[in-house]
């Protein structure tokens, strides 16, 4: 198989879904630290939560404050997305829903509820609300 047919081939959203899913995860693996670094900056102390959200506004080293919202953010994507697609596979695991008419509708509600509650999570993270 030659690369150009490899980027020619257009993946069913039941695919997509399932390589965001393992996308997803292994972000949340990669960015474990840095959540157990939040939650423990955060319940330490009244000095360290105040360390804690001055990250967000402030920043954090050389790091600005919305690149630290914007890792959050991608966290929040990660672990919605992930959720979300592990009840669509336990769904259809325990309904034994595995038409393809069902997976592309599935997918198609996984994408749109990750997208859209990271969207509202996002505005209030970034404070428009």
């Amino acid at each position: 198989m030659r690369l150009i047919d490899a980027l020619q081939y257009r993946l069913p959203l039941a695919g997509v879904v399932s390589i965001l899913h393992r996308a997803s995860g292994a972000m949340m693996l990669i960015l474990l630290p840095f959540v157990i670094w939040m939650f423990d900056t955060s319940v330490t102390s009244e000095i360290s939560y105040d360390t804690f959200t001055s990250a967000f506004s402030a920043g954090l080293g050389v790091l600005p404050g919305w690149f630290m919202k914007l890792v959050v953010l991608a966290l929040i994507w990660a672990y919605l997305h992930h959720f979300i697609a592990g009840v669509r596979h336990l769904w259809m695991d325990a309904t034994h829903s595995v038409t393809k008419e069902f997976g592309r509708r599935s997918a198609v509600v996984t994408l749109v509820a990750s997208v859209l509650l990271t969207v509202v999570l996002g505005a209030k993270l970034f404070g428009l609300f």
